[in-house]
């Protein structure tokens, strides 16, 4: 539901911004425009407390990347740190071209890059991307760990299904409506639909969308009702804790719904569309999830490896020197592995690390991401952290190894600091005070709700910047 609120949301904003002339339904529909639209993916349990430190924000989450960004006030290009969502944006660019007249969603938390041509010819209104290979064997679909993930399946005429969280068996018997499966693996979540559909979607949930009620997911709600038969769609969904009853009833809405649009679709031009199919983005696609604390952490520290996986994130993220953009001084011990990006550092050592817009006079990091730090003197432990973190003592920062450090601000310019660790899981604790915090990760998710996003973004650059001026001078 969130994705048919924010698109007719979307379709007011640009009428209020562009004039009443912008109707952007109509050039979606006179396949004029692709429209993309991307997904918070949640609060952000599982990556706290960082998304706590960006005011609630889980894709605005900052890399260990950077960007130039034109200051137009002083005429200058600044370098800083690149967000979550402005890589998905820019990694899911290339498929604007192949979906003029459909509105794409993607997920805010996660960065793959294809293996397979991202130029396609559309076939199906509802596509959804999957990393596909040949169908496996019960042994395989265990080792692939299969059961654990939504799976999408695709027949031989190339209508495709999804199973979400199912052992071999079931699966097999869930999709024998394919007429047998060639295809198959684990579905990316993100998706596009034609504007037919769209309309169609946005048609039979009016009275949800008027009232702002319901909540209905696309996986267990949208796509496997339209593409499972009813008994397998209810047993699927009482597993989920869902009755029965309510189960039934709503694959009864989406069957009519879908014999309704498949009968209005008859006499248009793309009529031959099928109903549900796959874009596989290649089994040996890279997948970069941000969306874990753990895989922040992994992901980001794959930036020192040397495979060919390690290669392609350096490439896409713009990374051709392992130091750029800094003032490092020569009293500084570099390791040959580590990655500094518009840093400055005048004494210390830097060894299996990544440091992104990290201002010091003293470090020592070992095997550790820090981004957006500015100290007297840090020293960072193997696997830990430290991210917006402004501290002017003299002791400096001092994290050991695996732990997490963020710096919250607020509209005064006060900061508190939220600590974690790898071994934390935030969305086991999330009601619960851990690691010496005065309050749980869900308190300060509640008090950062209603905050001045711009204002404390204006306090913690200001923060930044004067010791930034007493350490250099």
């Amino acid at each position: 539901m969130g994705t048919l609120y924010a698109f007719e949301k979307a379709c007011i904003l640009a009428t209020e911004k562009f004039g009443p002339s912008y109707d952007l339904k109509a050039l979606l529909s006179s396949n004029s425009v692709s429209v993309g639209l991307f997904h918070t993916a949640g609060k952000g349990t599982r990556l706290a407390p960082l998304p706590a430190s960006e005011n609630n924000n889980k894709p605005g989450v900052k890399l260990p990347a950077v960007v130039d960004v034109m200051d137009s006030e002083n005429n200058v290009t600044t370098q800083e740190s690149l967000t979550i969502l402005e890589a998905v944006v820019k990694q899911t660019g290339i498929y604007a071209a192949s979906r003029k007249g459909r509105l794409s969603v993607f997920w805010g938390d996660q960065v793959f890059i294809p293996s397979e041509a991202f130029q396609y010819e559309i076939s199906h209104h509802i596509d959804i991307m999957c990393t596909l290979g040949t169908m496996v064997d019960r042994e395989e679909w265990l080792s692939r760990g299969l059961d654990k993930y939504g799976v999408i399946a695709v027949g031989s005429d190339g209508e495709a299904a999804q199973v979400e969280k199912v052992d071999y068996d079931t699966a097999i018997l869930m999709l024998k409506s394919l007429g047998g499966v060639e295809m198959v693996g684990p579905s990316l979540g993100s998706f596009s639909v034609s504007a037919v559909m769209l309309a169609a979607l946005c048609t039979e949930f009016r009275s949800e969308l008027n009232e702002k009620s319901g909540k209905f997911d696309t996986d267990p709600h949208f796509w496997m009702p339209m593409t499972l038969k009813e008994s397998d769609y209810v047993k699927l969904m009482m597993g989920k804790g869902t009755d029965a009853a309510t189960a039934t009833s709503h694959h009864t809405r989406m069957t009519r719904m879908k014999k309704s649009f498949q009968q209005k679709t008859v006499n248009l031009d793309n009529s031959s569309l099928g109903l549900f199919g796959a874009v596989n983005v290649g089994s040996e696609a890279c997948w970069w999830d941000y969306g874990q604390l753990k895989l922040y952490s992994k992901n980001n520290l794959k930036l020192l490896e040397n495979d060919e996986n390690a290669s392609l994130l350096r490439d896409f993220f713009g990374v051709t020197k392992r130091i750029s953009g800094s003032t490092i001084s020569d009293s500084v011990k570099i390791c040959d592995a580590s990655c500094v990006f518009a840093s400055e550092a005048n004494n210390g050592s830097i060894s299996g690390s990544v440091l992104s817009c990290v201002h010091c006079g003293e470090i020592d990091a070992n095997g550790a991401i820090l981004v957006n730090v500015t100290a007297k003197s840090i020293k960072a432990a193997k696997g830990s952290i430290l991210y917006n973190v402004v501290d002017d003592s003299e002791e400096g920062v001092v994290v050991g190894e695996g732990e997490v450090r963020v710096g919250v601000f607020d509209k005064l310019g006060g900061q508190s600091v939220v600590n974690s660790s790898l071994a934390i899981d935030g969305g086991k604790v999330w009601k619960v005070a851990v690691a010496g915090n005065a309050n749980s990760f869900e308190g300060i998710h509640s008090e950062n709700r209603n905050s001045d996003v711009a204002e404390i973004e204006n306090q913690r650059l200001s923060a930044h910047k004067r010791l930034k001026l007493s350490i250099t001078n």
